[in-house]
């Protein structure tokens, strides 16, 4: 089949590669031209496509980028993978609007579009459907197909990699979730077919949710912890000798990337526009996570205090500025806004990340350095945000004069755990 996987990132780039892998006939549409020029080149950018897998397909024929708005014309099947961030507080689907406006254009009888992209229960039908009317003239379900399928990509994981992942798959009707079961079919091992739109939307959020409340929970028990003198880290790792009812979560800087800082507030903010109530549990999680950035600060300047320094002056070493080990996923990261704090206090701040190079949206007067021994040595605190396999502890525990250290990596009598 023709296919054209709108939006080159994350979640689009490995769905793409893999549809050329199995035969499909693969345009990866984009409209930012630097990305298309470098996937042109055989470059990828994500660290869950090999360059070498990327070129292959390249090499066949089996796919190609393309930022020009004729480039999905003829396409049998189209999913959209293009970002949905908030803007003060709402969601803002532009980006799947103009993107269902482009594809309307090109949309033939029989053909089908699948949204990918998160967002909140009822998008599909209320939203992408009659976009796609509109611009192409036909009736959804008599004369094209449509539907949800949400993205679990996690970056970074070799176990669960796209075509390992079990893939919930929606139609706004029979046919329609018919053929959009049948394509995923053959790209993943697993599809778990739904009975709406609705319900798969609903499911991306309930994921996300679930980690994001659970993990502010670990987050607000690690601060009382430390106030009542227990090491909470110690306390976790026999909660999960528990075989039963327990699940491992662990506290950490701040939440990162698309899932947690931003997917959860889809459902808060159209559970208080539908039903005009509060979503609690998403907006505490929210408050306690958007806030550990501060927690961390407060730390450092006790440890400062302890120690007869001031972080106004001194020097900081960030290490880590992904928002998860081993990838160059920085979108939301906790360490921006870390970085951003103690600059404001007046610290020289330097940031060390094997994985993120070149512009993170960080403050212009972040330093990105790498993580030498001499950097280490003349910083006057080292701050492990993102415990990446790459660092060298041991230079860290023998170099670093103190160590506020987020992710209980590190053992040693200079080193702080979160």
């Amino acid at each position: 089949m023709h296919v054209v996987v709108a939006g080159q990132g994350y979640v689009g780039l490995p769905l793409a590669v893999r549809a050329a892998e199995v035969g499909h006939r693969v345009i990866g549409y984009d409209v930012d031209r630097h990305r298309v020029k470098q996937l042109a080149t055989g470059e990828s950018y994500v660290e869950d496509v090999a360059s070498a897998r990327l070129r292959a397909v390249l090499d066949s024929g089996a796919y190609s980028a393309s930022s020009e708005a004729g480039a999905p014309a003829g396409f049998d099947i189209a999913v959209i993978t293009v970002p949905t961030p908030l803007r003060d507080g709402a969601p803002d689907l532009a980006c799947v609007e103009t993107c269902a406006s482009t594809l309307g254009a090109h949309l033939r009888p029989g053909a089908t579009v699948v949204l990918e992209s998160t967002t909140y229960p009822g998008t599909t039908e209320e939203l992408l459907l009659p976009i796609l009317e509109k611009a192409s003239g036909l009736i959804a379900g008599a004369d094209f197909h449509v539907g949800f399928s949400p993205e679990r990509i996690d970056p970074g994981n070799k176990k669960w990699p796209f075509d390992k992942t079990p893939k919930v798959v929606a139609g706004i009707d029979a046919a329609s979730l018919d053929v959009i079961k049948g394509f995923y079919d053959g790209l993943v091992q697993t599809t778990v077919p739904v009975s709406s739109t609705k319900v798969a939307e609903l499911t991306k959020l309930i994921e996300n949710i679930f980690r994001h409340v659970n993990i502010a929970l670990v987050n607000e028990i690690a601060m009382l912890a430390k106030s009542l003198g227990v090491n909470i880290w110690e306390a976790i790792d026999a909660a999960a000798s528990k075989p039963f009812g327990y699940m491992r979560f662990t506290p950490g800087p701040g939440v990162g990337g698309h899932c947690l800082p931003i997917d959860p507030l889809f459902l808060s903010w159209k559970v208080e526009r539908a039903v005009g109530v509060p979503f609690r549990f998403v907006e505490l999680a929210n408050d306690v996570n958007r806030h550990m950035p501060d927690y961390v600060i407060r730390r450092l300047i006790e440890a400062f205090n302890t120690r007869h320094k001031t972080v106004n002056g001194s020097r900081v070493l960030l290490l880590g500025l992904a928002y998860k080990p081993n990838t160059s996923d920085a979108r939301e990261s906790p360490s921006t806004r870390i970085a951003e704090l103690l600059l404001d206090l007046g610290a020289e701040v330097r940031g060390a990340d094997p994985h993120v190079v070149g512009d993170i949206h960080a403050d212009a007067r972040l330093i990105q350095v790498e993580a030498t021994v001499q950097e280490i040595a003349a910083a006057d605190a080292v701050v492990l945000l993102t415990d990446h396999a790459g660092f060298d502890y041991e230079a860290v525990l023998e170099h670093a004069p103190y160590v506020l250290d987020c992710r209980n990596r590190l053992p040693g009598a200079n080193v702080d755990v979160l």
